[in-house]
């Protein structure tokens, strides 16, 4: 039985989760149709821009993600302290990119000047939608809706576009966390979609090594479509690798980019010999941090759906048992 997503989802155990979400009975409707002949090919795009948009607007960073025929993987961290940063306007400018909200709401950004009421209305207000711009299960809402509403009326149809509510799965540790990453942007490669990580389509890491997303673009798309209302704020970049600087400043991952870009390449090459070439001799220096051999960590990055989503409620549940 679904447990509620607030078991699931909690910052204080810790902030990064991985989600996936499917289309409905596992049909490629953001792929290629081979019974109809029937490209789908341009809503991975959709759903790529959406998930680059609202991660700006969100108190949510984006560490990977893949965008795949009939699913895709995020890997977020969730950073509720960013929205207790933002001002009250920025707050309302924010969700107000998403919808129209009260007409209070509308009134302040028009500039009009409320009574006392209206004013504590107002700040209440903005309280709940702060909390509702760092909540997970809202950018979800925020990111599926719209994807579902597109496609239906592209294919003049209705119902159910994604196959169930998403799946989120807890990343309680720097392994975990690791080993989700290289799994993700390693999806296209083990689906034989892409040659090399570098080459694959609507993912993470060709974004971070070779930058090409079109704001301005993505942007009209979206406002055509009548899914922004406007975008007052700059893109957000991907998570940053920090390195192995441990202090109270560091935001990022705790690894360094070309360490994680070696740890993909070599996993890559395990586990498709036959497109990447032969195991390198020299095994990356991530896997003497971690302290794994070669063996435990292909475990960990091809086993990793089954493993996490069989322990993570376990281990959370022990983690708050303790508390």
């Amino acid at each position: 039985m679904p447990r509620p997503r607030e078991q699931l989802v909690a910052v204080s155990d810790t902030p990064y989760y991985h989600i996936v979400s499917r289309c409905v009975r596992r049909t490629y409707l953001c792929g290629y149709d081979q019974q109809s002949g029937k490209s789908y090919e341009h809503r991975r795009q959709w759903i790529e821009e959406r998930i680059r948009l609202l991660s700006s607007l969100f108190a949510v960073d984006l560490c990977a993600y893949a965008v795949m025929s009939n699913h895709y993987h995020l890997v977020v961290k969730l950073c509720p302290e960013q929205g207790e940063e933002w001002t009250d306007e920025e707050v309302l400018a924010r969700w107000s990119s998403l919808y129209k909200g009260p007409l209070i709401v509308q009134r302040y950004l028009k500039g009009e000047s409320l009574i006392e009421a209206e004013r504590r209305f107002l700040e209440r207000t903005v309280e709940v939608y702060r909390q509702r711009l760092t909540d997970l299960s809202w950018f979800m809402k925020c990111l599926n809706e719209p994807i579902a509403r597109e496609a239906n009326r592209e294919d003049d149809c209705t119902g159910h576009f994604w196959e169930s509510r998403f799946k989120s799965q807890a990343l309680l540790t720097e392994q975990a966390l690791l080993s989700c990453m290289a799994y993700v942007d390693l999806n296209p490669v083990r689906a034989a979609m892409a040659e090399t990580p570098e080459t694959s389509d609507h993912t993470s890491i060709k974004e971070r090594l070779m930058p090409r997303f079109d704001l301005g673009q993505a942007i009209q798309k979206q406002m055509d479509s009548g899914y922004l209302r406007q975008f007052p704020v700059s893109l957000k970049p991907l998570l940053t690798f920090e390195g192995n600087q441990r202090n109270d400043v560091v935001r990022g991952i705790l690894f360094s980019l070309q360490d994680y870009l070696e740890l993909v390449d070599y996993t890559g090459r395990v586990i498709h010999p036959t497109k990447r070439g032969h195991i390198a001799e020299d095994l990356p220096s991530i896997l003497t941090r971690l302290g794994l051999s070669p063996e435990e960590w292909l475990e960990e990055a091809c086993g990793f759906e089954v493993r996490y989503a069989r322990n993570q409620r376990a281990e959370l549940g022990w983690r708050r048992r303790v508390a």
